[in-house]
């Protein structure tokens, strides 16, 4: 089987159920970013082991499978596409339930960084925050299940928390931000 097709040429994809639409279409752009996201967290994955966290990071991968193929279904068709649950959410939920028992309290805005994995999950952060963007926009244009949003929030906020975990795993000290003083 050929990787290539040449259908998307003249800047033109298809949509799961046959529509056509420009690359640059803000579903394109949602579930492209879900893409992007997804090989970042595994990059993170490879970047680190703390137990039990590939493991979600793994499921995380398979829930953003599952988002992208609803994201890139024909809008205008009935289609049957995996489904996200309540269950989803809740697995990151209990994540950082159980990893914010084990860190101090959050007292300051902190910056990103002290290791390539505390970075990976910033990175990762912030480009969940753009899917979420992103689907947000989709949105005002065409209806997304609302259960796609609270994820994406929910995993911006895990991958916050997993940042904080590897950094104390790590024995990696968190900075600080220090506002200019005026």
């Amino acid at each position: 089987m050929k990787i290539y097709t040449k259908t998307g040429d003249k800047g033109m994809t298809g949509l799961f159920g046959g529509a056509r639409v420009s690359k640059d279409d803000i579903r394109i752009e949602a579930y492209g970013t879900l893409d992007e996201l997804n090989s970042f967290i595994g990059a993170l994955i490879s970047s680190m082991d703390i137990e039990g966290q590939n493991e979600i990071l793994i499921e995380v991968q398979n829930r953003l499978f599952t988002i992208g193929s609803n994201l890139a279904s024909d809008p205008s068709r009935d289609m049957i596409t995996p489904d996200l649950t309540e269950a989803d959410i809740k697995i990151l939920e209990d994540a950082m339930d159980n990893m914010n028992e084990n860190i101090e309290p959050l007292r300051a805005f902190i910056l990103p960084g002290g290791s390539l994995a505390v970075g990976l999950c910033h990175q990762c952060r912030t480009i969940c925050r753009r899917a979420e963007r992103r689907v947000v926009s989709l949105n005002n244009v065409s209806s997304v299940d609302n259960l796609i949003g609270k994820y994406l929030n929910r995993l911006s906020d895990y991958l916050f928390v997993l940042g904080r975990m590897i950094a104390k795993s790590q024995g990696v000290k968190e900075v600080n931000w220090e506002p200019r003083k005026t």
